[in-house]
């Protein structure tokens, strides 16, 4: 049994209830605890994942937040910067399992974050179990 943290940015306390239901059915399906922790949007995702890293607390992690497209270049930002940013913290040897939907309207969330859909939560937990099994089979 591994312990995993879910960081979520509620800023779609509607989308983000899907995500979250998704990813934790699987990690508790799989025989996994889970947390969860709440930020105010997807670019703080990222450093709560490495200040929680920090505590050795947490075995993996799974990322949550939705960024739908608005009217400026802010979208691109967002969903840019927090995608490296995990990816950085992946890179680094923390299994974490990328759940941040970037999309184009509340449709297309809807459609990804639904479990009985595309159930993205659960897909990200399923990536983050892979990634710590990939990194005890490696003996990181």
């Amino acid at each position: 049994m591994a312990a995993f943290l879910l960081v979520e940015a509620r800023y779609y306390d509607h989308l983000n209830d899907l995500l979250l239901s998704g990813a934790r059915d699987a990690l508790l399906s799989a025989g996994h605890e889970c947390e969860v922790i709440t930020v105010p949007g997807a670019l703080e995702i990222p450093a709560a994942v490495a200040l929680a890293a920090e505590t050795g607390r947490y075995d993996g992690y799974v990322a949550l937040g939705v960024v739908i497209r608005g009217e400026t270049f802010h979208f691109e930002i967002v969903a840019g910067e927090s995608a490296r940013g995990v990816m950085a913290l992946t890179m680094d040897g923390l299994a974490i399992g990328n759940g941040i939907l970037t999309v184009e309207n509340e449709q297309q969330a809807l459609e990804r974050a639904d479990p009985a859909r595309k159930n993205k939560g659960g897909e990200a937990a399923a990536a983050a179990m892979a990634l710590l099994d990939l990194r005890e089979r490696f003996g990181a």
